[in-house]
C-alpha cells in the first residue's frame, strides 16, 4: 500500500491523459462489519468526501444498526485525511479516540463507526485487485501476496533464497512457499532452526558422519543436507551457525557435494537452500560472526517479510482463524478488533495468535459470550523495553513527515522522538488523553510522560482512560 502524494496532486491536473488506474486511489478499507472479518475497499470520490452511514444493503457500506444514516465523512487532500463526524449518536473514533467535530491527520490508521472498523489507506489499488484470503492456516493480504510473488520468482530462476523479517512474522511460511514453487515441490522440505542446535553438534547434524568419525559414532548417520536431496533445506536463523560450519556450507553450495564427517568421498546432492534470519547479516559480518563469502552466496535474492503492523488488513482474519475452536460459543466485539489493530505486536503473527487464544480462554473463564478488549492482557502486543538498555536508546514507533497515510508507523530510534510541538498537537487531538496520545505517537505512556516533563508541556484537559468508551 504505497502512496505518492505529490504525484497524486500533479497527475490529477492531467486528467484524461493518463490511465486512472495508474494513479493512487486513496480511501478506506472496511475490515470488520456485522461481527465478521471482511475486506471491502471504499474509494474517496474525486473532489468530494466519502460519506459513511448505515447501509440499507444497496451499497458497499455495512448494515450496521449502531451507525447513523449520516454518520461521518472522509476526504483526502493528497497528504492528509480529513475526518468529520456528523453528530452521530454512537460517535466516530480515530485510532481509538472519539472524534469531536473535524480532524486532519497524515498518520491515522484505524476508523471505527458503530460496530464497523475501517483502515485508512493511501492507495486502494492492491485491495481492489485482490483482497484477503486464507491459504490453509495462513492469512494472505495484498502486502504479503506481493512478497509471495517475489518468492515464487526466486524459486523458478534460482536455487537459493534468503528471507529476512522479525521473529514470528512468517519466515517459515515463505520458505515453504519457495519450496512449493520450485521445480521439485514433491521433494523433501527439511527445516531446521540453527538457534536450537547445541554447540559442537551443527556439523554432524548438517553433514552427517561415518562410523568411527568421533567417540560414540557406532553407525553411519545421514545429515540434513543429504536428507534434503531432491528438495529444499531451510536454515532458519542461519546467523547462529559456527564460522567453521559456515565454511563447509559454502563449499557445498559451490560444488553441490557433501562430505560427511569421517568420509573419504563426497556425495552429490541436488537441493535448494533457503535461509532466514531476523538479524542484519551485514552487521554480523562487521562483528566477525558471519562469513562475508557465504553472505554474498546466499543473500541474493532476498525477500523481506513485513511485520504484522504493516499488514493490518490480516488482523481480523487472524482473529477469526485463532477463534475457530471457539466460534460456537464466542463472538468478537468491534472494540476488540480496534484494540488489536492499534497495538504494536513485536512478536508478530506468532504472538498475536497466541494472545487471541489466551483472551478467548479468559473470556470463557468469565462466562462471557463476546470477546472484548478487557479479555486481552495489558502487555499483549506492546513494544518491549529492555532493562539492559538506557531509556534514550529504546526504539519507538514514529511517523516521519511524508510517511504514506494508511500505513502503520515505522520503527525508528530515539533521535526521531517527537518534539514539543508534535506532542502538543497530538495531545490536543486526543483531548488531553495521555494514553491515547502515547498510542498515536507510538510511545509507551511512561515515555510520553517523561517527554511532557522534559519539555514542560502544560496539559489543559484532564486525562480520560481509553477504557471510558464502554459502548456495548
Amino acid at each position: 500500500m504505497s502512496s505518492q502524494p505529490a504525484t497524486l496532486r500533479d497527475s490529477r491536473s492531467d486528467k484524461g491523459k493518463r490511465d486512472p488506474d495508474a494513479l493512487p486511489q486513496p480511501g478506506l478499507v472496511l475490515v470488520f462489519a456485522q461481527g465478521q472479518a471482511c475486506c471491502v475497499p471504499l474509494p474517496i470520490p474525486e473532489g468530494q468526501p466519502l460519506e459513511l452511514g448505515r447501509s440499507d444493503g444497496t451499497s458497499a457500506l455495512p448494515i450496521d444498526p449502531r451507525m447513523s444514516r449520516k454518520h461521518a465523512a472522509v476526504s483526502f487532500d493528497g497528504e492528509r485525511f480529513r475526518i468529520t463526524d456528523h453528530g452521530s449518536q454512537n460517535g466516530t473514533h480515530v485510532d481509538g479516540v472519539r472524534l469531536s467535530g473535524t480532524i486532519q491527520s497524515a498518520t491515522a490508521r484505524v476508523l471505527r463507526t458503530g460496530d464497523s472498523v475501517f483502515l485508512f489507506c493511501g492507495d486502494l489499488r492492491p485491495f481492489r485487485k485482490e483482497g484477503v484470503c486464507y491459504s490453509g492456516d495462513q492469512v494472505i493480504g495484498p502486502t504479503l501476496r506481493e512478497v509471495l510473488r517475489q518468492v515464487a520468482r526466486a524459486a523458478q530462476f534460482g536455487k537459493t533464497l534468503h528471507i529476512t523479517g522479525e521473529s514470528g512474522s512468517g519466515k517459515e511460511g515463505m520458505a515453504r512457499a519457495f519450496h512449493s514453487a520450485s521445480a521439485n515441490p514433491s521433494g523433501p522440505f527439511v527445516p531446521i532452526n540453527c538457534a536450537t542446535i547445541a554447540q559442537g553438534v551443527a556439523e554432524r547434524l548438517l553433514f552427517g558422519a561415518r562410523r568411527g568419525a568421533f567417540s560414540g559414532a557406532v553407525l553411519d548417520s545421514e545429515g540434513l543436507l543429504q536428507s534434503a536431496d531432491g528438495g529444499t533445506l531451510f536454515l532458519d536463523e542461519v546467523a547462529e551457525l559456527d564460522l567453521s560450519v559456515q565454511a563447509k556450507l559454502l563449499r557445498v553450495l559451490e560444488t553441490r557435494e557433501v562430505l560427511a564427517m569421517g568420509a573419504l568421498k563426497p556425495r552429490l546432492v541436488n537441493l535448494q537452500l533457503c535461509t532466514a534470519s531476523h538479524r542484519d547479516l551485514r552487521q554480523e559480518i562487521t562483528s566477525g560472526r558471519f562469513r562475508e563469502d557465504l553472505y554474498f552466496r546466499i543473500s541474493s535474492p532476498t525477500a523481506t517479510v513485513p511485520p504484522l503492523r504493516r499488514r493490518l488488513e490480516e488482523i481480523p482474519y487472524l482473529i477469526a482463524l485463532a477463534l475457530r475452536p471457539f466460534t460456537a460459543r464466542l463472538t468478537t466485539h468491534a472494540l476488540f478488533v480496534e484494540t488489536c489493530l492499534l497495538r504494536y505486536w513485536p512478536g508478530n503473527v506468532r504472538e498475536f495468535v497466541a494472545e487471541v487464544r489466551t483472551a478467548a480462554q479468559e473470556a470463557f473463564g468469565r462466562d462471557a459470550t463476546r470477546l472484548e478488549p478487557q479479555h486481552l492482557s495489558a502487555h499483549a502486543g506492546q513494544p518491549l523495553e529492555r532493562a539492559s538498555e538506557p531509556p534514550q536508546s529504546c526504539a519507538v514507533i514514529f511517523h516521519p513527515p511524508g510517511h504514506p497515510p494508511g500505513h502503520p508507523p515505522i520503527h525508528k530510534s530515539s533521535k526521531d522522538l517527537p518534539d514539543k510541538a508534535r506532542i502538543e498537537e497530538v495531545l490536543l487531538q486526543a483531548d488531553g488523553n495521555f494514553s491515547a496520545c502515547a498510542r498515536l505517537l507510538g510511545l509507551h505512556r511512561t515515555q510520553l510522560m517523561r517527554l511532557i516533563d522534559k519539555y514542560g508541556i502544560r496539559v489543559k484537559s484532564r486525562e480520560q482512560s481509553l477504557e471510558s468508551d464502554d459502548e456495548s
